[in-house]
């Protein structure tokens, strides 16, 4: 993958105008999905507006003053996705990476400098004497226990990643839907349906005003009666 893309084909979830300069700085390989990730300098300048020009980003990143996850990073192209906290020490702010209804990335604004993270568990593995290793949706890996299950989630506090809270996927447990047309929306599992075929399983969930379908792969439980991490309050645009 090169350092630069065109405008015109860069990923739906992105925010960025397309009838600017021709070519846009695109996303290393790193740990989320590039059809669901913004290379950080690009979300620096576009969506934080903490900067006007790449140039700027990249010097800004280069002074160790950005962190995702509680971690310094200096690349411009480092990818941050779904549910990813970007840090601004110096000017006290955090954000977390969220989509909206219409599944493009967007920053929403915390409170200070909070910074525990939600994982969804996408697997677990058996390494080397006999350990569990549980596997996380943004490429991360944490030693568990077979207490954790695939697609329970986990809050964690950051950079140590070390778990604060264990989020069981079960029916009356809440969740965000995070793909389809119910993208962004937050509600209660009522019914989980196992399929005995090779299609996935589907959830049926109750929001606010409605009640819908969606399927396993979309759903990320989030809280018991309530969320355990901020979800919403002030998007920066």
């Amino acid at each position: 993958m090169g350092r630069h893309q065109k405008r015109i084909s860069v990923p739906k979830s992105w925010q960025t105008s397309k009838k600017s300069n021709k070519w846009i700085t695109s996303t290393r390989p790193g740990p989320h999905n590039k059809q669901l990730s913004i290379p950080l300098g690009v979300a620096l300048r576009d969506m934080l507006h903490v900067v006007d020009t790449r140039v700027e980003a990249k010097r800004v990143l280069s002074e160790g003053t950005i962190l995702v996850d509680g971690i310094i990073r200096k690349d411009l192209r480092f990818p941050i996705g779904l549910l990813d906290v970007v840090s601004i020490p110096k000017m006290e702010q955090s954000y977390r990476v969220l989509l909206d209804r219409k599944g493009r990335l967007e920053l929403h604004k915390l409170a200070g400098t909070e910074a525990s993270k939600l994982c969804k568990i996408s697997g677990k593995t058996i390494i080397k004497g006999g350990k569990v290793q549980l596997n996380l949706n943004d490429g991360s890996n944490l030693i568990g226990s077979n207490d954790f299950k695939a697609k329970d989630s986990v809050i964690l506090s950051v950079p140590d990643k070390k778990i604060i809270k264990h989020i069981k996927y079960e029916v009356g447990n809440l969740a965000l839907i995070i793909g389809g047309k119910h993208t962004g929306k937050i509600g209660t599992i009522k019914g989980i349906n196992t399929v005995r075929s090779s299609n996935s399983n589907t959830v049926q969930i109750a929001a606010e005003d409605e009640e819908f379908y969606t399927i396993e792969d979309y759903v990320v439980v989030v809280g018991t009666d309530k969320p355990e991490i901020k979800l919403g309050g002030e998007v920066i645009e």
